[in-house]
C-alpha cells in the first residue's frame, strides 16, 4: 500500500524536528558543559582567593601580634627604667629627708631642752615653794552623789558624799558654777604669785566626795585647804561673807583649830576688803565632812548669799569675780606671811 504525500511530509517534518531537537540538545549540552567549566573555574578561583585572603589575614594577625609584643616589651623596659630612676631619686630624697629630719630633730631637741630649762629656771625664780589646795564646792546636778560616807574618819554618822548646792534666787546661777568660776580665777592668781595649786575639780562633771577631796589635796602635799562656797538663807535680807573652821574640841581635827582659825580670819578680812561685802565673822562648826577629813589647816569661805539680791547679782558678774578671787588670794598671802 503506497503512502500518501501528506504522510511523507509528516515523516519528513518529524525527522527534521528530531534532527533539530538533537542539534539543539547537543548545543545545549555543549553550553551546559561550558557553563559548568566556567562554574568550576570560578569555584577554583574563589577557593584560591579565599586561601589567599586567609593567608593575608594570618600574616596581618602575626604582624599585629608581633607589634603588640614589641610594644609590650618596650613598655616593660620603660617601666623598669623608670622604677630604677624612681628608686634612685627616692633613695636620694630619703637620704636628704633623713638628713633634714635628723637636723630638725636635733634642732627641736635643742629648742625643747632650752625651753624646758627656761621653764625650770622660770619656775625656780617665780615659785614661792608653797602648795595650796583649792576646792570648788559641789558639782553638777546630773552627777549622782547620793551615796553615803562617814562624816569623819571612823565616825558612825553618815552623810551624802556631796551635794549640788544652792541656786541664785535672782540670777538663777548654780552655786557649783559660781564656785568653779571663782576658784579657777583664784588658781590663776595664785600661780602668778608663785604658788603651786592643787584643784579638787576643774569641771562640773567631777564625781569626787567631800572626804575624797580633803584626802586628794593632802596627798598632793598641800599646806592649806581652802574650800570655796556660797551661802543661802530663807531671809533674803541676810547678806555678807563668812568663813568656817573646826572647833578645838573637834575629836578629829581639833589639833588644826588654831591654824585653821587664823587662815579663816585672814581670808575673810582680805576678801571683804576687796569686795566690800559685809564681814559676818568666822563660824565654828564640826559638822562639815570636808573639814573633818582634812589633815591640814582648812577653811570654808561662804562668799555671799545667793538668796540676797545684791550679793547674788554682784557675785554673778564675771569681772567682779576677779575681785573676789583677788581677795581670797590676798588672805592666803597674809596667812603664809605670818608663818
Amino acid at each position: 500500500m503506497k503512502k500518501r504525500p501528506v504522510q511523507w511530509i509528516l515523516i519528513v517534518l518529524a525527522a527534521v524536528c528530531i534532527l533539530f531537537a538533537g542539534i539543539t540538545c547537543v548545543r545545549a549540552m555543549k553550553q551546559a558543559k561550558a557553563v559548568q567549566e566556567k562554574f568550576d573555574k570560578a569555584q577554583i578561583s574563589v577557593v584560591n582567593d579565599k586561601e589567599e585572603i586567609e593567608n593575608i589575614q594570618q600574616k596581618q594577625e602575626e604582624a599585629q601580634k608581633t607589634a603588640r609584643q614589641k610594644a609590650l616589651d618596650e613598655k616593660k623596659e620603660k617601666e623598669a627604667q623608670e622604677q630604677v630612676q624612681t628608686q634612685e631619686t627616692e633613695g636620694s630624697e630619703d637620704s636628704e629627708k633623713g638628713k633634714e629630719e635628723s637636723e630638725e630633730a636635733e634642732t627641736e631637741e635643742t629648742v625643747e631642752t632650752e625651753e624646758a630649762e627656761e621653764t625650770i629656771n622660770s619656775f625656780e625664780q617665780t615659785s614661792n615653794g608653797r602648795i595650796v589646795g583649792i576646792d570648788p564646792g559641789h558639782q553638777g546636778s546630773w552627777v549622782d552623789m547620793s551615796a553615803l560616807e562617814p562624816n569623819a574618819p571612823g565616825s558612825s554618822q553618815m552623810k551624802a558624799r556631796c551635794t549640788t548646792g544652792t541656786t541664785g534666787n535672782y540670777t538663777h546661777l548654780e552655786e557649783y558654777q559660781l564656785n568653779l568660776d571663782v576658784s579657777l580665777k583664784l588658781k590663776s592668781i595664785l600661780e602668778s604669785r608663785g604658788y603651786q595649786v592643787v584643784m579638787t575639780r576643774e569641771d562640773n562633771d567631777a564625781n569626787i566626795s567631800n572626804a575624797e577631796r580633803a584626802q586628794k589635796v593632802a596627798a598632793a602635799g598641800a599646806e592649806i585647804y581652802v574650800r570655796v562656797h556660797a551661802n543661802s538663807s530663807e531671809d533674803s535680807s541676810v547678806s555678807g561673807a563668812l568663813t568656817m573652821c573646826p572647833s578645838p574640841q573637834n575629836p578629829y581635827v581639833g589639833n588644826l583649830y588654831e591654824q585653821s582659825y587664823r587662815l579663816s580670819e585672814v581670808i575673810l578680812n582680805t576678801y571683804c576688803e576687796a569686795t566690800g561685802f559685809g564681814n559676818r565673822g568666822v563660824m565654828i562648826t564640826d559638822t562639815m565632812t570636808g573639814i573633818n577629813w582634812s589633815t591640814i589647816p582648812v577653811t570654808i569661805i561662804e562668799m555671799g548669799f545667793m538668796s540676797n539680791q545684791s550679793d547674788d547679782t554682784t557675785m554673778a558678774d564675771s569681772t567682779f569675780q576677779n575681785q573676789m578671787a583677788e581677795g581670797i588670794a590676798n588672805g592666803i598671802d597674809a596667812y603664809f606671811a605670818g608663818n
